[in-house]
């Protein structure tokens, strides 16, 4: 059996070396709106907008997004789109966080992780997945550079020289595909250029923070191209373990929750009169530690933190150990030598090899009941989950009309392979627990899929287009799990270790965009997405189970305005869908496994509102806002309840005093905020020499969210606000920029999430953070 242990490491070379020789010189970040994909660099040469003012600007400039594949100007898109860029970008990344930092930013928006820096978990307009297994399908996609990074381990690749990143708000069934009903989160490199520029961004902080960004476009001649750019964070261990062992111990982890996390990106354009190539290397090495699981952290009775915990406190017994190695490549290219359409190529590889290992019990000796103790948990639990070669290849032929005229339509076909080798230690041992060898498990899961995809717009008069889209798409699963007959896992084969699944679906849409005048626009779309089919493996203490393909109906209605002479931008729409057959994920509960189950109908509905305001020339404004109600409508689900000592508000099967399955008829969805808000500002007091000082500040909003299916007192997430502060002072051009940043401001923490099996145990969000950020331009 082939393992794989956290020494291993990735052949590809450091990010730390490559940003030390861009540290030559380098420019700050100018983060523009979307691009034209795949002719990336063509599309920034093209649009070069921000979508926030300029500074000292007296509009509002033009966003242009690739929403649906083609560029365009964000208010001719009928759906729900919103973006992040620019200082929003910068502010977010300041402090060396992850992807989880853009939840909340726009609309509808939610990210959450019980994995840490690797693993986020996407929910738009409510609607997600809470699973954490490594062959976990999420409906929301994730696309980086016109790539789909379908294993959840690949979503969680470190945003940095990014052009803007854009939220389409669900389904996107037809130009995206499958696995795509809650809707897509689109990233968009820098692309090469033949300016010769660049810049470098060091950054310092508390907790020992080192956040180091950089990137250049290399001189070359004739029709090449080629841009470097590189990211290295780092955060000191900031948690100390009060638990001692009674013995020496190899395991033991004296302090956590740090990192080192290094990634590169290479890009190479080549470009003729006719003929476009984009080819694009990058790689990941992240060293650092799992989410920290805490026992006891939550007051029996309330949702508070118990009185005496300490966030830089801990006390495990287990090891806390996480790695990822990535690697992929894409080539991107265009014939545009026909006068009738254009041809494109998107070919594409993605490897990722993670291993993770955590003390998952979140407590240290000894065990015992009753529950309500701080560090105290009911019995040991430490596990490792680890890939091993894993290998995603895609390949998608598209063409796209060119002509003029009022008819527009593009269509093509996608292909999709992933294969790999999920392995599962568990360090507890047999019971009693705590004693024997690690036992261990492996499943092996292969994914195969195509599909063809058309889509079509008519401008029926100059102030009404009409269109529409239509897929077909056909998926099939393998997946089989095995056990050694000396140190295996004790397998539970009652519905098998191995399960086929085979989805053939078609998704549509129809929408039509109507302007009032030309500023305003109001648009209506109907549209249906589905996600495959989901097999979780047989494990220890539960069978594997399957559940079915879910398949959406969405209906939106919005409008989008410019007035205010451009110094105001408003976007806001209304939706409602319905989910049929919506997998859910139960995890843990009193039987200690997980399970994925049907609910036979999901509805949500909601509304959502993005506004721009340039009041002033050098005051920028924006808000955005949403409300998203999400009901599960099956009166005969049923889920395993806590076996942590929760208070379960929801009807049990039997009576209470037994515990066990509950009915969730009713229930919102899991990590499904109501409401959701974000605030930004920024005001600049410019100087007569042309130098600039600014101060800009970020709010986010989010209310209560259930953590699991059921509901409980305790695994009831309170409301979370935080607020982040920036001030700096550019100048020489806007070549040197110097900032002070603070996040969490009110250094406020809160439970983010939990494990219901054991005892309370918890895990937050960061305290505050703080440091200075230089950048520089050449």
């Amino acid at each position: 059996m082939k393992r794989i242990t956290s020494s291993l490491r990735s052949p590809l070379p450091t990010a730390t070396a490559l940003a030390a020789a861009l540290a030559l010189g380098a420019c700050p970040l100018q983060a523009v709106m979307a691009q034209a994909a795949p002719d990336s660099a063509q599309a920034q040469a093209e649009t070069g907008s921000t979508g926030q003012a300029g500074r000292n600007a007296s509009q509002l400039e033009t966003v242009v997004v690739t929403a649906e594949r083609r560029v365009a100007n964000i208010k001719d898109v009928p759906t729900a789109v919103a973006t992040v860029s620019g200082d929003a970008l910068d502010a977010l990344n300041a402090s060396g966080e992850d992807v989880r930092a853009l939840s909340g930013r726009v609309p509808s928006l939610n990210i959450e992780s019980s994995f840490g820096r690797a693993f986020p978990r996407f929910y738009i307009r409510g609607y997600g997945n809470t699973d954490f297994h490594l062959n976990a399908s999420q409906p929301v996609s994730l696309v980086y550079d016109d790539v789909v990074q379908e294993n959840p381990i690949l979503k969680g690749f470190p945003v940095f020289d990014v052009k803007a990143v854009e939220v389409l708000a669900g389904p996107q069934g037809t130009l995206f595909g499958r696995n795509t009903p809650a809707g897509v989160v689109k990233f968009d490199s820098v692309a090469p250029s033949h300016a010769d520029d660049g810049y470098v961004s060091i950054g310092v902080g508390n907790y020992s923070t080192i956040n180091a960004e950089a990137a250049a476009n290399v001189p070359m001649t004739g029709d090449w191209a080629v841009r470097v750019s590189a990211q290295e964070q780092h955060r000191g261990n900031w948690v100390r373990n009060t638990y001692q062992p009674t013995s020496p111990d190899p395991s033991y982890t004296a302090k956590t929750e740090g990192y080192d996390d290094a990634a590169i990106r290479v890009q190479a354009l080549y470009k003729t009169t006719d003929f476009s190539a984009l080819f694009n290397v990058h790689g990941r090495d992240l060293d650092g530690s799992p989410r920290l699981f805490r026992a006891g952290i939550i007051q029996p009775g309330t949702n508070n933190l118990i009185a005496g915990f300490k966030p830089d406190q801990m006390s495990i017994d287990g090891r806390n150990t996480q790695t990822v190695h990535s690697a992929g490549a894409s080539a991107r290219l265009k014939w545009s030598g026909n006068s009738d359409f254009d041809i494109y190529s998107i070919t594409a590889i993605e490897t990722v090899q993670p291993f993770s290992r955590g003390d998952v019990d979140g407590g240290a000796p000894p065990y015992s009941f009753p529950t309500g103790a701080l560090n105290v948990a009911l019995f040991p639990d430490e596990t490792s989950d680890a890939l091993h070669g894993h290998r995603q290849l895609t390949q998608e032929v598209r063409l796209e009309s060119k002509d003029p005229g009022p008819f527009k339509w593009q269509g093509g076909v996608f292909l999709f392979d992933e294969r790999y080798t999920w392995e599962n230690i568990d360090y507890s041992g047999a019971p009693p627990y705590g004693t024997g060898n690690p036992l261990y498990a492996e499943t092996h899961q292969s994914n195969r899929a195509y599909a063809l995809f058309g889509a079509v717009t008519y401008q029926v008069t100059s102030d009404l287009k009409l269109g529409g889209g239509l897929r077909y798409t056909d998926d099939k699963k393998t997946l089989y799990s095995w056990a050694p007959a000396t140190n295996g896992q004790a397998l539970d084969a009652a519905n098998g270790l191995g399960a086929n699944t085979k989805d053939s679906k078609w998704t549509w849409d129809t929408s039509a965009v109507y302007s009032l005048d030309k500023n305003t626009n109001i648009y209506a779309k109907i549209g249906s997405g589905f996600r495959a089919s989901t097999v979780l493996p047989a494990g220890e203490f539960g069978p594997l189970t399957t559940a079915g393909p879910e398949s959406l109906t969405s209906y939106e209605l919005g409008v989008k305005s410019d007035f205010w002479q451009r110094r105001a931008r408003l976007s806001a729409d209304v939706y409602s869908y319905d989910v049929k057959n919506l997998q859910l994920t139960e995890v843990g509960g009193t039987g200690n496994s997980n399970a994925v189950k049907s609910a036979k109908k999901v509805k949500g509905n909601g509304l959502e509102v993005n506004l721009d305001l340039l009041p002033l020339d050098n005051l920028m404004l924006h808000l955005s806002g949403s409300i998203n109600n999400t009901k599960i409508q099956d009166p005969n689900l049923t889920v395993a309840s806590c076996g942590g000592g929760c208070t379960v508000t929801n009807p049990f099967v039997g009576a209470p005093s037994s515990g066990g399955e509950v009915y969730v008829n009713g229930n919102p969805l899991p990590n499904a905020p109501k409401y959701v808000g974000n605030f930004n500002l920024r005001y600049g007091f410019p100087q007569e020499d042309g130098s600039e000082y600014y101060v800009y500040t970020d709010w986010t909003y989010r209310s209560h969210v259930n953590f699991f299916i059921y509901e409980s007192v305790e695994f009831t997430g309170k409301p979370l606000t935080e607020g982040g502060l920036r001030g700096g002072y550019i100048w020489h051009d806007g070549k040197y920029e110097l900032a002070a940043y603070v996040r969490n401001i009110q250094n406020k923490v809160v439970v983010t999430g939990a494990i219901d099996f054991n005892n309370l145990t918890g895990f937050i969000n960061d305290p505050r953070t703080y440091g200075v950020q230089f950048k520089a331009s050449f």
